[in-house]
């Protein structure tokens, strides 16, 4: 569920709103003139929700070896 409010009343209730979407997992549409201007959204993990399933892995690899050096095995793609 989103709560809506004016720029104003969220600028003089921030930290409680940020506490309150933290607590409880719902968004906060902050409006200017009636119209939605941005929007208080709770991080899901220490991750972030917009990582989404890119990065998750990141840092987990290890290089082994020389990347660089050609293979001693023939490829099939080299075969005419």
């Amino acid at each position: 569920m989103t709560t809506k409010y004016p720029a104003g009343q969220f600028k003089a209730e921030c930290l409680k709103l940020m506490d309150r979407v933290k607590k409880y997992g719902q968004s906060v549409t902050i409006t200017k003139h009636g119209k939605p201007v941005a929007k208080l959204v709770p991080v899901n993990d220490e991750q972030g929700a917009a990582a989404g399933p890119f990065g998750v892995m990141a840092g987990t690899g290890e290089v082994q070896g020389d990347i660089v050096k050609p293979l001693k095995e023939k490829w099939n793609a080299d075969d005419k």
